[in-house]
């Protein structure tokens, strides 16, 4: 089974979390790591000659446009990360679409090649924010992996396909490729698709979910991760608890997990996996 792996391309300050201790405004006087870290990723899918999907953000694009076509250069898949990692529901559709665009045109200035797929910051696709897939589709793009089916405090759809599907809209047709999540009941699933959830818990954690999407539904599963999660010196910002616990934990064991994850399991890219929107189910 060839797996997806996907690569969120933002700096130690752009997650979520990190909003509530600098502002956008703050952002270019802080120290860039988004490079070095990028590149230590770079290094470790070469040495298994594994590929992926980079989804990278406009604002990264712009100031570091040698790293944008770098990882072009390496075979993997680029994608559009949003341009400065607004959350979709707290923006109007019209703000989404120029966000969109922007970070769209910095990628492809960058790299020198077209962008089809899109991921929104944190997940912030959810059914307040369905509307974004029509624009998107609209947009050109081909590939969306927004969607999250599980429950939790900023993202998620608890009741959305777990699989790779095609989202019908008025701006035309959409395959979406959820983050993984695997099924433990008939009515509980666990969120096994990477970022914390692969930090905080053990390796078996993270492989157990995926062998049982691979063997039981027989499916691929999408993985996710960050190049500042492989940059366990970078600075600390002043978080609350659960943003400690959810941004620093485990940073430390990441590239170990990483190197022993793609000897046991095969990954490649969004576009690789699903080239056509062919056998996928449909969902409107």
């Amino acid at each position: 089974m060839i797996n997806v792996l996907s690569v969120d391309v933002e700096d130690w300050f752009h997650p979520s979390e990190a909003a509530a201790a600098v502002t956008e405004q703050s952002w270019p006087e802080l120290q860039s790591r988004v490079v070095d870290s990028t590149r230590l990723l770079l290094e470790t899918l070469e040495s298994t000659r594994t590929l992926a999907t980079f989804f990278v953000l406009g604002w990264v694009a712009r100031r570091h446009p040698d790293l944008v076509a770098g990882i072009a250069a390496a075979g993997h898949e680029l994608g559009c990360h949003s341009d400065k990692h607004k959350l979709i529901y707290d923006m109007a559709p019209e703000d989404f679409r120029a966000d969109t665009r922007t970070a769209k045109q910095s990628i492809e200035d960058a790299a020198g090649t077209a962008v089809q797929s899109y991921r929104a910051p944190s997940y912030s696709i959810t059914k307040r924010s369905l509307w974004a897939l029509e624009i998107l589709a609209e947009m050109g793009f081909s590939h969306d992996s927004s969607i999250y089916p599980v429950s939790h405090d900023r993202y998620g759809i608890p009741d959305a396909p777990r699989h790779a599907h095609v989202r019908r809209t008025p701006g035309g047709d959409i395959i979406e490729v959820p983050v993984a999540a695997a099924r433990l009941s008939a009515r509980r699933v666990a969120p096994v698709g990477g970022g914390a959830y692969f930090r905080i818990f053990p390796y078996r954690y993270t492989a157990a979910g995926i062998r049982r999407i691979n063997d039981d539904d027989g499916k691929p599963a999408c993985i996710y991760i960050h190049p500042w999660e492989f940059d366990p010196g970078q600075p600390r910002l002043s978080l609350g608890p659960a943003g400690r616990l959810r941004t620093y934990t485990g940073l430390s064991g990441m590239r170990r997990k990483l190197t022993r994850l793609l000897e046991d399991f095969r990954f490649s890219t969004i576009a690789q996996t699903y080239p056509t929107s062919s056998g996928l189910p449909i969902s409107s």
